[in-house]
């Protein structure tokens, strides 16, 4: 059963510091560009403990690390950080402009979960992880002992518990920024302790799916068991067995999924006949306008995927729209049902590997491959030269992602992009 748990968030006071100037993008999604802008903008910036400027002179004693765990306790110790006075949660509200020009809300709430095996089938994951951002994630949570960024898990009702947190939200927000994408974020407490009771039994009975935060919530995981083994026990209800994670119905109508697009560059050898020909191995494939745009490809793609898998591929002066997967492919034998109807595992295991022999190794660490979400940003890049070939496909349904991950099934990496981020500095979740 889901354990879910209100909890004293630690969060920023607004008579100290301006909430837009010290809140975040998710660490993963801040380039070298935002950290700058981050650093700019308040010398109370989250961004200095969840993605620190690394220093030439670091060592074990002195390292962003250290550095993060040093400005969380003098922001406390400041009041810059105070801690709430009533275990809470927090209703959650993102307000949205979607690419199709509309405007959308998605609605949740924050408070803690307990972390879980995925052995025990309560939290179910649905992307592979890395090695290397969980060790950087755990060095950081050793350090500061404190979840400063919430997870993204997904459950799945008919809006019974959205109705009951709406029936104990207070007229103003508790918090009310609009952070640098448009994107309005706000909060709400919500302290009533039937209320509360209410929602942990409705949620009680639910399965979790991680929709973002995999390497943070295995961290967790990992972290866990750290503190389990130096206490000797369990410790049921030891801070160290939560974590702060935002929870969103899976059928609530702004739940968005964007694609995203994979560009590949660098590789010694390419030519654009001998991947025409052999994607016939694989795939259906009808030459296209090269000259189409961003929209105009995302079209073709919503039409044709309608029946089914289909990608794009465009290359500098060249298209194709590959459709009718052959099901002999070689490819995803050892592949289910599941697996095989997911576009991105048509576009690896047949494409990527398949017809341009990139290895999973090389893929993994980004060899000859990036991500991007926009089509049109992805298109300039291979018309510019920057990028031999790049693949557009339509974004993953949430109803695939939820059967993959009951199945215990694992899409590959970047599989989804939900979309807004949950924004990083609303609240924060001290173990000690």
């Amino acid at each position: 059963m889901a354990d879910i748990r209100p909890f004293r968030a630690l969060r920023y006071d607004p008579q100290r510091v301006n909430p837009t100037l010290v809140v975040t993008q998710p660490y993963d999604k801040i380039t070298s560009e935002m950290q700058e802008r981050y650093y700019a903008a308040s010398p109370y910036n989250l961004v200095r403990i969840i993605l620190g400027r690394r220093e030439a002179d670091d060592n074990t004693a002195h390292n962003v690390y250290t550095r993060a765990s040093a400005y969380g306790a003098e922001w406390r110790r400041e009041g810059i950080l105070r801690e709430d006075e009533r275990p809470s949660v927090y209703v959650y509200t993102q307000t949205f402009a979607t690419p199709s020009g509309g405007k959308a809300e998605r609605m949740g709430f924050i408070a803690l979960g307990r972390v879980e095996d995925y052995s025990a089938k309560v939290v179910f994951r649905h992307e592979q992880t890395l090695a290397k951002p969980k060790a950087d994630r755990l060095e950081l949570l050793r350090a500061t002992r404190a979840h400063y960024e919430q997870l993204f898990l997904l459950y799945e009702d008919a809006g019974e518990i959205d109705s009951l947190l709406r029936s104990g939200m207070k007229p103003t927000p508790t918090i009310d920024v609009i952070d640098e994408y448009g994107v309005s974020h706000r909060a709400w407490l919500v302290s009533d302790e039937a209320a509360i009771t209410a929602l942990r039994e409705k949620m009680s009975h639910k399965k979790l799916v991680i929709a973002d935060g995999h390497h943070r919530y295995e961290t967790a995981l990992n972290f866990r068991d750290e503190c389990r083994a130096q206490s000797g026990d369990s410790g049921k209800d030891a801070p160290h067995e939560f974590v702060m994670m935002t929870f969103v119905n899976m059928n609530d109508p702004g739940l968005l999924i964007l694609p995203t697009h994979r560009v590949v560059h660098s590789l010694k050898e390419f030519s654009v006949d001998d991947f025409q020909n052999a994607s016939r191995a694989y795939f259906a494939v009808e030459e296209t306008d090269p000259a189409l745009d961003g929209k105009q490809a995302t079209a073709l793609l919503r039409d044709g995927g309608k029946a089914g898998t289909v990608l794009l591929a465009v290359a500098a002066n060249r298209a194709f729209l590959l459709h009718s997967p052959k099901g002999e492919a070689l490819a995803l034998a050892g592949f289910s049902p599941r697996q095989r109807a997911l576009d991105v595992v048509q576009l690896h295991k047949c494409l990527l590997e398949g017809v341009l022999k990139l290895s999973e190794e090389s893929i993994r660490n980004q060899q000859n491959l990036s991500y991007i979400r926009d089509a049109g940003e992805a298109l300039e890049q291979v018309r510019k030269g920057e990028a031999q070939i790049v693949f557009l496909m339509n974004p993953c349904p949430v109803q695939q992602v939820r059967d993959v991950a009951f199945a215990g099934e694992v899409m590959p990496q970047k599989s989804t992009d939900f979309y807004p981020k949950l924004l990083s500095g609303l609240t924060a979740y001290a173990l000690d």
